[in-house]
């Protein structure tokens, strides 16, 4: 049986704002309000395939700290924007990005634990590792 759901992560409101490129702004049931920067949701996504990636990203990004590092020239990417977003259930949304991704299921347990403000961090990410 899964452990009930956190009440600071039920999400009061949630306005996705994909036409204005926005972001997404949630209010949760203890009155905290998250904005999320599209570009930001597409770095935290969740799936398989973008957890992989990071985990080989950090081992990368930690023998690269062993070696010389050379420089290099930062090629131009722009930044993922959301095409569209559909509500999972009741319990997430899951976005189509212009890069073409759209497998991520963001749950609001996820939102909550990865909302960028520092109170939350504290609150959430610290006791998740």
């Amino acid at each position: 049986m899964p452990p009930p759901l956190d009440p600071r992560k039920k999400p009061t409101s949630v306005k996705i704002h994909v036409s204005s490129g926005a972001g997404v702004d949630v209010t949760w049931a203890d009155g905290h309000a998250s904005h999320y920067e599209f570009a930001y949701l597409r770095e935290e996504c969740p799936c398989a395939t973008c957890n992989d990636a990071r985990e080989k990203k950090a081992s990368l990004a930690e023998l690269a700290s062993t070696l010389k590092p050379s420089p290099a020239l930062a090629m131009f990417k722009p930044k993922p924007r959301a095409q569209a977003a559909t509500q999972v259930g009741n319990y997430a949304i899951q976005f189509s990005f212009t890069d073409g991704h759209s497998t991520g299921i963001y749950s609001y347990d996820h939102l909550r634990n990865i909302c960028p403000c520092e109170e939350c961090a504290q609150a959430f990410r610290a006791a998740a590792h």
